[in-house]
């Protein structure tokens, strides 16, 4: 049986341009190209005009780099490797005078939202030095801005940074952000580059003014790592994991290794529930759609206002991880030093 949703009512929030993609075929005026090194995957996404009203992203290009781990030293070094060479990718200048200005969005007194200052406090300023003619011509001309909110200082991120900018004329504008995602999977544990610029909040429906080529006349890079994710999101995928565990569950029952193991991953094997599993386990729901799900999930929890906006736990120690990660990426792509 079919049920009809409206999902007109439902907006997903998320900042991340391959959530954003269909599921079944990509439509026109879309490219999508992914390679994989060991547990790092790299999806490129390039969004013609046609395709940019489908998915609802500027036309553009759009890098997202999906790892399963930076707090070992190891993975944390293969991560750094491929941020910088997809860097390298999106951002291209003539020479090292060429003035590059970083810019931190975000606050710094709540911590998933705190990325962008956290990372400008490990990037090399050398822009005073250029001013003063003492500069080493191994190092680019880089000058950072952090502007915190809205919220706090009562003006438009938009127009101060307008001001900034006339006042040092940089080559190229680089934002660093974070986002928010549609998918737990996800949660700070993806990059997403984009020559498209950015709108600060959008994820989380506070909608500012873009930074963008369009507004500034120059290049704007954003850089953004997931951070956040609503409760619809959180619900929605448990729901699924319930799917995938009962499956698993039903396969193994019987064997003695599955009767030893006390925490079973369940998601490292392909667990597909059948639609007669899925409506037997969860009745009516199951028989709806991935997106009338969602869909439902926000009707009912945006009326009581509960759908909140939640981060993990080890959120403090990741945005340190995450911040020294880029940081040190920005460092290696601008310093031959």
């Amino acid at each position: 049986m079919k049920h009809e949703v409206d999902l007109s009512k439902y907006s997903l929030r998320t900042d991340l341009a391959i959530e954003s993609l269909p599921s079944s075929a990509i439509p026109k005026g879309i490219k999508v190209s992914t390679k994989k090194q060991e547990e790092i995957t790299v999806t490129s996404v390039l969004v013609g005009r046609k395709g940019s009203p489908v998915i609802g992203k500027k036309p553009g290009k759009y890098i997202t780099i999906e790892f399963k781990d930076i707090t070992e030293e190891e993975n944390r070094k293969k991560v750094l490797q491929v941020v910088v060479k997809e860097l390298k990718k999106m951002i291209r200048l003539e020479s090292k005078q060429d003035h590059v200005l970083i810019i931190g969005l975000g606050n710094e007194n709540s911590t998933p939202d705190a990325l962008g200052p956290k990372t400008i406090e490990g990037i090399t300023v050398t822009n005073h030095l250029y001013e003063l003619g003492l500069a080493d011509s191994t190092y680019q001309r880089v000058s950072v801005f952090t502007p915190s909110v809205m919220g706090k200082t009562g003006i438009e991120t938009s127009d101060l940074l307008q001001k900034v900018i006339e006042l040092l004329h940089p080559k190229m504008i680089v934002v660093i952000d974070s986002l928010a995602s549609t998918s737990v999977d996800r949660l700070q544990k993806t990059i997403q580059m984009t020559d498209t610029g950015i709108h600060p909040g959008s994820g989380v429906g506070n909608h500012r003014k873009e930074i963008s080529k369009e507004i500034y006349g120059i290049p704007v890079i954003a850089v953004g790592i997931p951070m956040v994710v609503d409760a619809v999101t959180i619900v929605s995928d448990t729901l699924s994991f319930l799917t995938k565990h009962y499956v698993y569950t039903k396969k193994h029952m019987n064997s003695p290794k599955y009767k030893l193991m006390m925490n079973v991953n369940y998601l490292q094997e392909e667990n597909t529930i059948t639609p007669s599993e899925k409506e037997k386990l969860l009745g009516l729901l199951g028989t709806l759609e991935e997106e009338e799900m969602k869909s439902l999930i926000y009707e009912v929890l945006i009326p009581i206002g509960y759908n909140l906006i939640v981060t993990t736990k080890e959120v403090d120690f990741l945005v340190e991880q995450l911040s020294t990660l880029l940081s040190s990426a920005f460092n290696k792509l601008f310093h031959n030093k």
